[in-house]
C-alpha cells in the first residue's frame, strides 16, 4: 500500500511518546499514517517522558515510551517492545551545577521524575542524592540551577547539548559513569504495550515502529517539520544533533545487548532499594 493512503479502520490504541525531537521523528509516521500498520490506528498522547511513566503505571496507555527504569514499576502489566527505544553509548544524563564544589553532600538536586532513568542512575552513582530532592518537568531544570533554586540537576534529553550556554558546569556524565562500570550503553527509555495485546499484534506494532522510523529517515524534511512543533524552539542543529545522538541501530531494535543492558539497571536498582522507596 502506497505511503500516506493507507486503511486504518481496524484496531485503534492509543500510542504515548515525549515531545523530545527522537520521540516526535519515530513515531511521526505511524500516528499520521504514512505508513501501512497492518489495520490498527495509533491515537498519540504527547507528554514529558515522568508524565508516561505514571500514565503507564495506571495503565491508561496501550503503548507507550517509558523510561526504563520505570519498567520495573509496570512490568507486571506490559511487555517490551524491541523497537522505538532510547539507549546507546555517549548518551547518558548529565548531573550539572552552577557552582564548581568538590562534593555532592547536602545539595538540593533537581530531578525530572522519580521514575526516571537518570533518577535511578544518580541514585546508584550516590544514594546521597535522594535526600533533598526537587521534582519538576525536564525542561526546568536547567534554569532552576542557573537562577539557585537547586543546587544541581538531572539533565536529560537535549539539555546535554545546551546547558553551557546557561553557564552550568558538568559535575558526571552517568552514562559514562555506567558504561565504565558496566561495559554495557545505557538503557535510557523503552517501549511498553499491555500484556493483553496478542504476541502477534505485539510483532506487527514493532515492525510498524521501524518503518515509521525508515519513512523518517526517507522523508526527512517533511518529519521534520512535525519534530520542529514540538521541539521548543530548538535550533535546527540542537535538533538534528538530538536525533543523531538517540535514535540509533538500539531504536530498530535493542537486541540482546540492549536487554541485557535494561536487566542489569533493573537488577541493580534493586539491590538498592530504589523502587520500593519509589512507590
Amino acid at each position: 500500500m502506497a505511503a500516506g493512503v493507507v486503511d486504518t479502520s481496524g484496531n485503534m490504541m492509543t500510542l504515548g511518546y515525549s515531545p523530545c525531537p527522537n520521540d516526535t521523528f519515530i513515531f511521526y509516521a505511524l500516528v499520521h499514517k504514512k505508513i501501512d500498520c497492518g489495520g490498527i490506528s495509533f491515537i498519540g498522547h504527547i507528554e514529558d517522558v515522568e508524565t508516561l511513566n505514571q500514565m503507564a503505571l495506571e495503565g491508561r496507555l496501550d503503548i507507550t515510551k517509558v523510561s526504563a527504569a520505570a519498567y520495573g514499576h509496570i512490568s507486571g502489566g506490559y511487555a517490551l517492545l524491541r523497537s522505538g527505544g532510547a539507549a546507546g553509548r555517549g548518551c547518558g544524563p548529565l548531573l550539572v551545577s552552577r557552582e564548581r564544589f568538590s562534593g555532592l553532600r547536602g545539595k538540593r538536586l533537581a530531578i525530572p521524575g522519580l521514575m526516571t532513568t537518570a533518577y535511578c542512575l544518580a541514585s546508584l552513582f550516590d544514594f546521597e542524592l535522594r535526600k533533598d530532592i526537587i521534582v519538576m518537568p525536564f525542561d526546568k531544570i536547567i534554569p532552576a540551577v542557573r537562577d539557585g533554586v537547586a543546587d544541581c540537576g538531572l539533565i536529560i534529553h537535549e539539555g546535554r547539548f545546551t546547558y553551557r550556554d546557561y553557564g552550568l558546569n558538568l559535575v558526571a556524565d552517568l552514562g559514562q559513569w555506567w558504561e565504565e562500570k558496566t561495559g554495557l550503553p545505557i538503557p535510557l527509555g523503552v517501549i511498553a504495550a499491555k500484556n493483553d495485546i496478542p504476541p502477534h499484534t505485539r510483532a506487527q506494532i514493532e515492525n510498524a515502529i521501524m518503518a515509521s522510523i525508515s519513512y523518517a529517515y526517507a522523508n526527512t524534511d517533511e518529519t521534520m517539520d512535525y519534530v520542529r512543533r514540538h521541539s521548543q524552539e530548538l535550533s535546527d542543529e540542537v535538533i538534528m544533533s538530538h536525533i543523531n545522538l538517540y535514535v540509533n541501530n538500539y531504536t530498530m531494535d535493542s537486541g540482546g545487548e540492549g536487554r541485557r543492558a535494561l536487566e542489569k539497571l533493573l537488577e541493580m536498582a534493586r539491590g538498592k532499594g530504589i523502587f520500593q522507596a519509589n512507590t
